[in-house]
Parts: structure tokens; sequence; C-alpha cells
């Protein structure tokens, strides 16, 4: 095994559009500078089910990204309630297979934005399908400014993992998101709040690292992001 730990790390495929007349692949950069900035190897996982199991014996962590996609409700038990509901079937049931047998491997994982919101279904929990249906906000959760700039503040609980990762009580953040986690999946532990209580945050203490955020730190705008990642790639180096 290498020293530099590899990082699998999910990708976003779309039908023919913009980008090509064919189906096409898709990452943001980031994604991958911040792993290897500092020191780990980054590793792309296209969405070929079969391979679930041969990608998780090549990595040492698991990052589940984000992306402008929803979970299909049936995924949770519920039907589609709401018109802003987008699902990405393949990239969806790739990433639950993925997401559950790195669970059973006890594999360190990052889930990012709809990555949280994956993981959480994983583990039997479910969502809100479009949070001005469920909750009265000024909070921009959908951030109308770049997203390489905070948004508002989330709040972080002292007993945590999170706020001995990040040392702080409250931490700026972006914000890209309409869904959010309704009821917790089994093992997690909710470790960060919007102002308006929306979750932004969960651990699962039982495994060796499984954090869930709602924002995306992989733009590393504050220290507490980086800070983040750091103990992220530290898990899977372990």
């Amino acid at each position: 095994m290498s020293q530099k730990p590899i990082i699998g790390i999910t990708v976003d495929s779309q039908g023919p559009g913009s980008y090509s007349k064919f189906p096409w692949y898709a990452l943001r950069e980031n994604y991958v500078s911040s792993v290897q900035q500092l020191g780990a190897i980054p590793l792309l996982l296209p969405h070929e089910p079969d391979h679930v199991t041969d990608y998780l014996n090549l990595v040492q962590g698991l990052i589940i990204t984000g992306g402008n996609f929803d979970v299909d409700p049936s995924y949770y038990g519920e039907e589609t309630k709401s018109e802003t509901v987008q699902p990405n079937p393949k990239r969806t049931a790739f990433e639950f297979s993925l997401g559950k047998i790195a669970l059973e491997k006890n594999i360190p994982i990052l889930g990012i934005c709809g990555g949280m919101q994956l993981l959480n279904v994983v583990l039997g929990g479910t969502l809100i399908q479009h949070i001005p249906d469920a909750i009265s906000t000024e909070i921009p959760h959908e951030q109308p400014n770049p997203r390489n700039e905070v948004s508002h503040t989330v709040t972080v609980l002292e007993d945590s993992i999170l706020h001995k990762i990040t040392k702080a009580s409250e931490i700026y953040v972006n914000s890209a998101h309409h869904q959010a986690i309704k009821n917790p999946g089994r093992g997690i532990v909710f470790n960060a709040h919007a102002p308006d209580g929306v979750v932004e945050g969960f651990e699962v203490p039982e495994t060796r690292f499984c954090l869930g955020l709602q924002w995306h730190p992989e733009f590393f705008i504050t220290p507490q992001d980086r800070a983040i990642f750091e103990a992220f790639l530290a898990a899977a180096q372990s």
C-alpha cells in the first residue's frame, strides 16, 4: 500500500447535454485539489456497480460528493412531494451501494452536501424534500453569492467529534442545497445546525470516521474547512 492514502471520490454523471452529445462524467476540480494538496492521492470513481468492491479494495478513504440532483424519495419510503426533486437514478444506485459497503468495511467516509444526504438514507434516515415547503426560514440555503464565499453560520455541538476537529462552536459556511435531513439514520449523531434548525452535520461515532457535512468544505474558505479534510485524511492513513 502506498504511504500516501488513496481517496476515492465519486463523480457526477449526466446524459447528453451541454458538455457533450454523449453521456459524460464530471467533477469540480477542488474536490481533487483539496485532497492532493494535503498529500493524498485522489481516485475518481465511475459509476460501475460491478466494481464497487474492487474500488473499495483500492482506497483508504471515500468522499461522496454533492451535485445538482436529489436522492429519489423511494429510497426512504416516500413518494415525490415536490416538483423540485431531480433524481439521478444511475448515480444514486451506484453511490448507495458504494456507501453501504464502505460502511460495512469501516472505511473512513466524508459525505459532502448531497453525499451527506445519501449517507443518511443508506443508514435508514429520511430527507426533507424541499426546505421551503417544510421550514419557514430566511437562511439562504441555496445562496445567491458565489460558492467560494460564506453564506451563514452553523452552530457546532461542543461534545461532538466535529467540535474536536474544528475547535469552534460556530463556523461560517457556504450553502448550496434545497434538501436536508429530516430523521437520522442508524448510529447517526447530529453535530451541527443552522440558525433555523436545519441539520448541517452529522457523525457516526461507532465508525473509524464517518462525517457528513451539508456545506462544501472542499473550497477551504475557513481554517475549519481545512481541518476537516486533515482529520479525514488522518483517519484514512491510520
